[in-house]
């Protein structure tokens, strides 16, 4: 069972932790991370592209002139995706780019991360984040202390304090427990975790 220091907000030790290997002692398979990462970007996708097609023109559906005798093409009505301002044929329509994988999958890609931060050294437990005002600047003296300058922050809770003061500072991003997700453990190099959600994780991936 790998043991992990906590720290105060000076980035100075103040106990330890247990943390099960089941969830952070797993080798890491690319295949795998790459899959769920996939599956993320895509269900983000806005996928709002859109076309007017021949029945969503406003205009006649008259004939424009008569078959024969005329010299010029046989023209049907000015919708017609021949003409300027008709119809697109093969435009795309508004569509979900979502898919499901495997629960067992995902929560052994999170596993996988999880484990990868802590091989990595890039895993930081602290007691608790609780700043006395809304301010960047106290934001930033406790990323200095740990000399840190990318990380994802995991709360237990919604911390209005805390995610008002770090909203400007750039490669911080704040997210309760409920969210935590392969895809952003992996985009931030640092992932901190508060000491309270270290249940939650367990009682999420063991269950």
């Amino acid at each position: 069972m790998a043991v992990v220091d906590i720290l105060d907000s000076n980035a100075e030790k103040i106990s330890q932790a247990d943390l099960t290997d089941d969830i952070y002692n797993l080798p890491a398979k690319s295949s795998i991370l790459h899959e769920v990462v996939t599956m993320q970007l895509a269900s983000r996708r806005a996928g709002s592209a859109a076309v007017k097609h021949r029945s969503d023109i406003k205009g006649s559906r008259r004939k424009l002139f008569r078959q024969k005798g005329t010299g010029r093409a046989r023209r049907g009505d000015i919708k017609s995706p021949l003409l300027r301002g008709g119809g697109s044929v093969f435009g795309p329509d508004p569509r979900s780019y979502a898919y499901k994988m495997p629960k067992k999958v995902r929560k052994l890609a999170l596993k996988m991360a999880l484990s990868i931060k802590l091989r990595d050294n890039k895993l930081v437990v602290l007691d608790k984040l609780e700043l006395e005002e809304t301010k960047t600047k106290e934001f930033l003296e406790v990323v200095k202390a740990l000399d840190i300058s990318s990380a994802l922050i995991v709360t237990d809770q919604k911390d209005e304090r805390l995610e008002l003061s770090s909203r400007n500072v750039p490669g911080f991003k704040i997210m309760r427990v409920e969210g935590l997700n392969v895809y952003d453990i992996l985009k931030y190099e640092n992932l901190i975790l508060l000491e309270s959600t270290l249940k939650s994780i367990e009682g999420r991936l063991l269950s």
